[in-house]
């Protein structure tokens, strides 16, 4: 008779081999099932860890080539090495997923190399090398998203390129056009851009980023038109052709009117992810995914299905690795009799352009939607005097706070290190911060962190610096 593990976890991406290490610290009998043969999943190798590479590599390009000079420091003769900054990108990955797999030995937990299909409850078949059948207390399903298709566009990885392909071209296209202006059209687009590509992105919506603050969105496009990018807001591409040249894309208004053709040497095929639940049988013990593809579960994260449970992107909300941990780390807390939650409100984002844009909490927007009454307060970078001495001064902090309590219920930031800065704004808001609570907290001087804290104090009308 096969062995019985108190849980098996189906995906080996954030959510399942956090939830996986978690588990096992918390003395359970673990197995992790991941058919890619690479732990990590697409953030760690297709997704958040190769773009990041790519995006600091060609920020520290484009930094020695157009912009030491404004410091002082003299560079001449920089060149682009791709195959050297590609060989770069694959090390940290695969640095990153065997230091997962040795995070797994640590921790005891069987690694299984193969696909998970739940064929009852508490059985998981695994087609790999070869078929075996895995008996579990309780399952996880954490096998994450993937690439959202476009309808007329034919993805081929060579012309016309996921995410995945757009993270390993072997040269700079001459034209490169983006479709969809979110977060991963906005990075991958970025990275080109810096390296010598004309670069456009073509959005069906009238504005670039659409979960971010209205103020702030505008701001980050001014900032990323200055540096070259071009929008086309208010378009859908209804159809791509391609040939020995290029692609044709096919354009009209989003809002009806003439068609128009647009040339690209590669087109970044960027408009979203949808949940991946194919191959699971989930059907056959009657979890039935909702019609955009999405896995329902209860507060425990449990399916209907006894002792089933998922997390991560398969279940929707915000589709963010750190969003996926915390979820896997409540799953297996609550499995060990422990209280695990995740703190919805207070889950950051960021779009790791240059300058960066973060955002944690409630829009503008959306507390208009809601009727509640709050205050602003805002701080400019060009009004710090770290910003100043880095040159980094494009942007701003922007807080918004309960008009009656002063519990801040949002901050948007887009500038310098805005992914590190928010993080102390995520942390007050954890802990139920006033505007105050952070304005009357010291900050070292000069770090680009006192924005933050004039931001608090503008809540109240009272900035020191503006």
């Amino acid at each position: 008779m096969s062995e019985v593990y108190d849980l098996v976890v189906i995906g080996g991406g954030p959510g399942g081999y956090v939830c996986a290490i978690r588990a096992a610290q918390l003395g359970m009998k673990v197995a992790c099932v991941e058919k890619r043969g690479a732990l990590g999943g697409t953030c760690l190798n297709v997704g958040c860890i190769p773009s990041k590479a790519l995006l600091h590599a060609t920020h520290m390009y484009e930094h020695a080539s157009h912009h030491m000079g404004d410091l002082g420091v003299a560079v001449s003769g920089v060149r682009l090495d791709l195959p050297k900054m590609m060989s770069h990108k694959d090390k940290v990955v695969s640095d990153n997923t065997g230091g997962i797999e040795f995070l797994f030995k640590k921790n005891k937990i069987a690694y299984i190399k193969g696909a998970g299909k739940i064929t009852a409850p508490g059985t998981v078949q695994v087609s790999g090398a070869q078929v075996q059948t895995v008996q579990a207390k309780n399952i996880v399903i954490a096998t994450g998203s993937d690439v959202m298709p476009l309808p007329g566009v034919a993805i081929d990885e060579k012309r016309i390129v996921s995410s995945t392909g757009g993270l390993s071209l072997s040269s700079v296209p001459g034209k490169m056009v983006v479709i969809g202006a979110g977060v991963i059209g906005l990075e991958l687009g970025s990275v080109w851009r810096r390296l010598g590509a004309e670069v456009t992105v073509v959005e069906y919506l009238d504005f670039i980023l659409p979960p971010m603050d209205g103020e702030i969105r505008k701001q980050a496009q001014r900032i990323l038109e200055k540096q070259g990018m071009n929008f086309r807001l208010g378009y859908k591409v209804t159809g791509a052709s391609t040939g020995k040249k290029g692609v044709s894309l096919k354009l009209e208004p989003s809002k009806g009117g003439a068609g128009e053709t647009l040339d690209a040497d590669v087109v970044l095929v960027a408009i979203g992810r949808r949940p991946y639940t194919e191959g699971l049988g989930l059907e056959s013990i009657g979890v039935v995914p909702d019609s955009r593809g999405f896995i329902a579960v209860d507060h425990d994260y449990q399916t209907k299905v006894q002792g089933v449970f998922a997390i991560g992107d398969v279940i929707g909300g915000q589709m963010l690795a750190h969003k996926a941990e915390e979820e896997g780390v409540a799953v297996a807390e609550l499995l060990a009799g422990q209280s695990g939650h995740v703190n919805y409100g207070a889950i950051p984002s960021v779009v790791y352009t240059d300058p960066e844009i973060a955002m944690v909490g409630k829009t503008e927007e959306q507390l208009k939607a809601d009727g509640v009454a709050y205050k602003v307060g805002k701080f400019p970078f060009t009004a710090n005097g770290r910003a100043r001495a880095n040159n980094t001064t494009d942007g701003l902090v922007k807080v918004l706070a309960d008009a009656k309590t002063d519990r801040v219920l949002g901050c948007h930031i887009v500038g310098a290190m805005a992914g590190d800065l928010i993080q102390e704004v995520v942390v007050g808001m954890e802990f139920g911060a006033s505007a105050e609570d952070i304005a009357r907290s010291s900050h070292a001087h000069p770090q680009l962190g006192e924005a933050i804290k004039e931001a608090m104090l503008a809540v109240d009308k009272r900035p020191l610096h503006i």
